[in-house]
């Protein structure tokens, strides 16, 4: 019923999360009264996204450099590492501004049903980063689900007898929940109750 270029606008909107075929059809419309400067813009800002960002050598979160600004800002406390599933994560607690160690950011969680082990999440980097420097904690902030309690405690399984004191965001996310979506309050409270692993 489109032409072939409206039908295609259509379609790349629906693939982000959530949008079907009535909301991807007044996206593309909408697009359309935009103005020049604007769309330019907008397909700028998506290819710049796409080819500019890339992961932190040395913590996996995401950088427009090699070393993300967390790891290469020196006053953070050299203690504490937090370890997250996904770079939003990060952003989230960094936006709370409660806590000032640095993190790590895995590839997901373990999902054996799914047949995503230890080595797809590449725990092997964390591992050898924690014996490279001298953590004397390691929180665990991963989403309370199976999975995140399967990695949670193969992380802890690993780290034990080094000497090092795991703990975990303390109840009060419910399970399941995306931790991009717990509101400022709950995931503060996580925080300072924090629950010891070893």
């Amino acid at each position: 019923m489109y032409p072939k270029s409206i039908n295609n606008l259509i379609e790349a909107f629906k693939y982000f999360p959530g949008v079907g075929e009535k909301t991807a059809e007044r996206m593309a419309f909408h697009i359309l009264g935009m103005e020049n400067i604007q769309t330019d813009f907008l397909a700028d800002a998506i290819k710049n996204a796409k080819t500019k960002i890339k992961r932190c050598k040395i913590c996996n979160h995401i950088t427009e450099e090699d070393i993300c600004y967390i790891c290469e800002d020196k006053l953070r406390n050299k203690e504490i590492l937090c370890v997250v599933e996904d770079p939003k994560t990060v952003i989230s607690i960094e936006k709370l501004g409660i806590y000032n160690g640095y993190y790590h950011v895995l590839n997901g969680l373990i999902q054996t049903l799914d047949g995503i082990n230890p080595e797809d999440i590449r725990l092997d980097k964390l591992i050898k980063r924690i014996e490279d420097n001298k953590f004397k904690e390691i929180i665990i902030a991963v989403k309370p689900c199976l999975e995140g309690e399967m990695t949670a405690l193969y992380i802890n399984n690993v780290l034990n007898g080094m000497n090092i004191e795991v703990s975990r965001l303390a109840s009060g996310i419910p399970m399941g929940a995306d931790m991009e979506y717990i509101d400022p309050i709950t995931l503060e409270k996580a925080f300072d109750n924090r629950k010891k692993l070893s």
